[in-house]
Formats: structure tokens, sequence, C-alpha cells
């Protein structure tokens, strides 16, 4: 049985993890019967949004007690965890992941990734182990790879903005739809659009479904 790790960012699409994008990978990955362990920082989420009215709140939340919300609880913090504990890793996506994971929302191509989601993306990939990154994660991950170096490919969709940033890390992009996929087979990076592209849930659904298959096939 597969040991993936997924990492969420909060509990909402304009300030945590897109919830559509997780639950979808967490079906996907129970239905093919990989043993998951939901992992999200321990700390303050950038800010609070009002997901009725997009007005922020004048209130904090946790990142980690919000993302229990999708794990029914279960749910570690990511510093207690290592890339060896993992077969894969996966990140769903959501504009919160750009705020709270890495500070892109707000510093474009010039931005930083938390600490220990930087660490474990590096252990992964030194490792040469699958990664999964879905909607904005993907960039996240370029920044990785720029980080360490290297080369890489990975999504944008169509998005021209997203696209040229992940470009300015010196990453080369791929377009593709909800329903694509476009795979690193050098780094075993397997990423996609989603809700960047998505018209409706099950386009998302369509990608990310996908994205799992490929990302458990890369597993030694």
């Amino acid at each position: 049985m597969s040991k993936i790790g997924v990492v969420l960012s909060g509990c909402g699409a304009q300030d945590g993890s897109e919830i559509h994008e997780s639950v979808i990978t967490l079906l996907a990955l129970d239905r093919a019967g990989a043993n998951v362990t939901i992992m999200a920082p321990d700390m303050n989420q950038f800010h609070v949004i009002n997901h009725l009215d997009g007005e922020i709140m004048n209130t904090s939340r946790n990142v980690l007690i919000e993302a229990a919300r999708i794990a029914r609880g279960n749910i570690v913090d990511v510093a207690t965890k290592t890339g060896n504990e993992f077969d894969a890793v996966i990140f769903p996506g959501g504009t919160g992941m750009a705020k709270n994971i890495f500070d892109y929302a707000m510093t474009g191509p010039k931005c930083t990734v938390i600490r220990d989601v930087q660490r474990l993306v590096m252990e992964i990939l030194d490792a040469g182990k699958p990664l999964g990154a879905i909607c904005i994660a993907p960039v996240m991950v370029a920044k990785v790879l720029q980080k360490m170096g290297r080369s890489g490919i990975v999504t944008g969709g169509y998005n021209e903005q997203i696209t040229a940033d992940i470009q300015a890390m010196g990453i080369k992009t791929e377009p593709a739809k909800a329903y694509d996929i476009i795979v690193d087979e050098q780094n075993k990076i397997v990423t996609t659009p989603a809700y960047v592209e998505a018209q409706s849930i099950h386009q998302v659904a369509e990608g990310i479904e996908k994205l799992i298959k490929k990302v458990l096939e890369l597993i030694d």
C-alpha cells in the first residue's frame, strides 16, 4: 500500500485549500487504496475571507485547525513529517495556498515558500519520489525547483500571468486544460490546472483523477 502525503493550506478557496480539489484528491487516493497522511502547517492564515461576499474579515484563523475541517480531524503538523515517510506527496490548490504555503499572491515570482513545506518538497525531489501539484501549487513547486537549481516543467494552465511567472523562475511550462495533466518524467512531477482553468467540478475531478493515477504509477 502506497504511503501518500497530502498537504493542505486551510479550508476555503480564497484563504485556504480549495475544498473541491482537496476532497477529490482524498477520494481518488482512497479509491486507489493508498495510505494517506494529511498535513498542514501550524500557523495563522495570511487573512480570513468571507466566502459569501469576498470581503476580508477582522479575525484570525489557524491553518492546521482549519484544514482539520477537511481532514475530519485526522491531520498532523507538516513540520513533524519528512519525505522518507512517504512514497509521494500531493498538494491541492486554492488561492489560500498562494497566501499561506507561499506568498505568491502578494509578491509574485519573487515569492518564498514556508520552511517546512520547502524542506518536504526538496526531500521528495532529492529522493526521486513523485510529486503532484494542483491548481496554483505548480507555481510553488517551480519556486522550489528554482531554489534547488533544477530545471523542470509544470503547467499554469492557459493563464498568461501564472505561466510568465513560472518561466521567470527558470522553469518550463506547458499549457493544459482542467481535465489534462502535464508530466515531468525526469523529476516525477505531475501537475494539473484544476480551477485555474475549470468551468465545472467534473473537469476538476477528471484532471485530479488522472494526476493521482499517474503519481501512483511513478512510484518505484
